[in-house]
């Protein structure tokens, strides 16, 4: 173990945050770690917008499921998939890449770049101090979010990231086991052991929601995830992609 590990491992999601802005060296130095992600071939296939400005920061709360912490944070990033650039540098070399560009492999680039720099962002913060929290949230109303940030074709907002300084720490959620997230030169198949792994770290979430709440709840994990996998949620993505001429094909 050392700095680094121990900071990785002891994440939380923080949503109370003091009313602190963010001051532009912290911001720079968390866009700057965050650039220093690995990218898949040097597309660098994404973009960071931090939004500074109250009203819009209210409205993408809104579209958030009014979640107040995306409006009262230090500072709020917004992660996209970006192939707009690479658009505009095939028209500057006159070279056509418009089928790479809209093939699912480079969407799944574009995806994983803006994820991988958010995480690299993430660490950084922490590492200052800061707490975090990601925003899925914001896909709940993308045709909002477009035109609010006003992304063009080719930019998909994925998700945000809050982050200011806490004004209160969660406790730290268990993961699920090691041997049930690692496997060793091919994915196990044995279902019985599987399954026992799965009701093992149910009854560690279930004590660690009973303790956190007093006793007003005791779900178990399987229960939780599979209740809200149940419901289908933000359907419409595939056509949204599409629209923005990301077309998956």
């Amino acid at each position: 173990m050392n700095e680094v590990t121990n900071l990785l491992m002891d994440h939380r999601s923080v949503r109370n945050f003091e009313d602190r802005a963010l001051s532009e060296e912290q911001i720079e130095t968390i866009v700057l770690s965050a650039q220093g992600a690995s990218t898949s071939s040097f597309v660098q296939a994404y973009s960071i917008i931090g939004l500074t400005d109250k009203a819009k920061k209210a409205k993408l709360a809104e579209f958030a499921g009014n979640q107040n912490y995306v409006a009262e944070n230090g500072h709020f990033f917004v992660f996209c998939a970006d192939l707009h650039r690479h658009e505009v540098m095939g028209q500057m070399e006159n070279i056509n890449v418009i089928p790479s560009i809209e093939s699912t492999e480079k969407f799944m680039v574009a995806v994983i770049d803006a994820a991988l720099a958010a995480q690299n962002a993430a660490v950084a913060a922490e590492s200052l101090g800061l707490g975090i929290c990601y925003i899925g949230g914001i896909r709940n109303n993308l045709e909002g979010v477009a035109e609010l940030l006003k992304t063009p074709d080719r930019v998909i907002p994925l998700f945000g990231l809050a982050v200011g300084y806490p004004s209160k720490k969660n406790d730290k959620k268990p993961r699920l086991p090691l041997q049930h997230i690692y496997h060793e030169n091919e994915y196990k198949q044995d279902e019985t052991a599987y399954r026992e792994e799965l009701k093992m770290y149910n009854k560690i979430i279930s004590e660690y929601y009973a303790e956190r709440t007093g006793g007003k709840r005791n779900d178990t994990w399987t229960g939780q995830i599979a209740g809200m996998l149940e419901k289908q949620t933000r359907m419409y993505m595939k056509d949204f992609v599409q629209k923005k001429k990301m077309d998956l094909r």
